[in-house]
């Protein structure tokens, strides 16, 4: 059995791995050596992630209503949205706690002195485009689309999350012949979505490149080097977050984060060079179920944690706000910080849809905090469009954590598949169209 598939097997330079790793590298030279070359390509990776965004509203519709449908028991769905609701908040209040305490040990801002009157809060108002972080209330209402319609066509993904939802249950309480037909045409709609994927995928190496060599480009290299000790600090704290989750993945599943990591390389490389976890989803979910997790968990987990899981970014805003503060020269007490991760805890949660979300989320809390000037935030302009590429490694990790935590919890993981597919035992095979014709 193990020598067929070792024949399956492709050589490893035909594989989307090393392929999106030489785009990467390739895109890095180009924008170091001709910048003007690099911007001009940035066409290559927008167009790319347009054409995921497009398919992804549809694409998350049709499988939520499935895996609802399949389960059939909306009580069973209302626990496995209560169960996931809780993770996320304990796993991003780890992230935000960890982002704190790698800030305070590391010290990457102590000895810069910036004075914050030199710095311009314009500059934050034109990357965040007037965006504020809606209140508490107006983020559930924001949750509710004007129509049905709308929800798909403004691409948010709660609000589709919220249409999928009523859908499916409505599809199980009607049941008979009715749900029978709606169920097996959502099913082949389904396969088609995932082949239009495909077609779309094919196209990854070249958006790789592109987005690269524009990111390059664009902010340089001596930026990178200028606040060395910021990103080194956010790698720390990354990888702590990691072990932690590797430790989850070890004693509450059984299963190896390294293989997980391993599983879903491709999908956090692009999402590395793009900038954009967005574009991965589809991919992602497929994965995860072909992985063993269950269809209607991650219909449900994944599209969510879009929202509330954002543990890469709940890293950098911790980690990001100490900084700051040790830039300007402001001392932060033991309450202080308290304070701050209290604050953050709502913050964080808010971010999703809004343009310059990072610099919204950290411009709120600087102010909700009194003690860090909201100028000081401009400071993080430079550095952001790198770490943006941490916050969206880490976040599609801890997706994938996610689906498989909450699987198990509800005993709807495949714990023996899930070995082998991490295993390499069953390789991964893309979804195929609805109808095949034999040769």
């Amino acid at each position: 059995m193990k020598q067929a598939l070792a024949k399956e097997r492709k050589p490893f330079y035909k594989g989307l791995f090393f392929q999106i790793m030489l785009s990467i590298a390739a895109g890095i030279l180009v924008g170091r050596l001709w910048p003007s070359v690099g911007i001009a390509l940035k066409p290559l990776g927008d167009g790319f992630i347009k054409l995921i965004k497009m398919i992804i509203s549809p694409l998350v519709f049709g499988v939520v209503v499935v895996g609802i449908a399949k389960i059939g028991n909306i009580k069973t769905i209302g626990r496995i949205g209560g169960k996931t609701l809780l993770y996320f908040e304990i796993i991003t209040t780890l992230a935000l706690i960890i982002g704190m305490i790698t800030a305070n040990l590391s010290s990457p801002g102590t000895g810069m002195h910036v004075d914050p009157s030199t710095l311009k809060v314009s500059d934050i108002d034109a990357q965040t485009k007037g965006s504020k972080l809606p209140s508490e209330a107006q983020f559930f209402l924001n949750m509710i689309p004007d129509s049905a319609v709308a929800a798909f066509a403004n691409n948010t993904m709660l609000q589709v999350l919220l249409v999928s939802c009523l859908f499916g249950f409505a599809v199980v309480h009607v049941g008979g012949r009715t749900s029978e037909v709606i169920l097996g045409f959502l099913e082949h709609f389904n396969k088609v979505m995932f082949q239009i994927i495909g077609y779309i995928m094919k196209l990854t190496t070249i958006a790789t490149f592109g987005a690269m060599a524009f990111a390059v480009s664009q902010y340089g290299v001596n930026m990178l080097l200028s606040f060395g000790k910021l990103f080194a600090a956010m790698t720390i704290a990354c990888l702590v977050f990691l072990l932690v989750l590797a430790v989850i993945m070890r004693v509450f599943l059984g299963l190896s984060l390294w293989r997980l990591i391993r599983y879903v390389r491709e999908e956090i490389m692009f999402a590395f060079a793009t900038g954009s976890s967005e574009a991965i989803m589809p991919q992602l979910m497929d994965k995860l179920e072909r992985a063993g997790c269950d269809r209607a968990v991650v219909g449900l987990v994944v599209p969510t944690g879009y929202s509330f899981n954002l543990d890469g970014a709940s890293i950098y805003l911790s980690l990001a706000l100490v900084f700051l503060a040790q830039a300007t020269g402001i001392e932060l007490g033991i309450g202080d910080q308290l304070v701050m991760l209290g604050i953050l805890l709502l913050t964080s949660k808010g971010m999703a849809g809004i343009p310059g979300s990072a610099f919204v989320a950290l411009s709120a809390t600087a102010a909700a905090t009194g003690s860090i000037p909201v100028a000081a935030v401009a400071l993080m302009l430079a550095p952001d469009r790198f770490m943006g590429n941490y916050r969206t490694t880490v976040n599609i990790i801890g997706y994938a954590v996610a689906a498989f935590v909450v699987a198990k919890w509800e005993n709807l993981l495949d714990t023996g598949r899930a070995e082998k597919v991490l295993k390499g035992d069953i390789p991964f095979e893309p979804q195929r169209p609805a109808v095949e014709t034999s040769a």
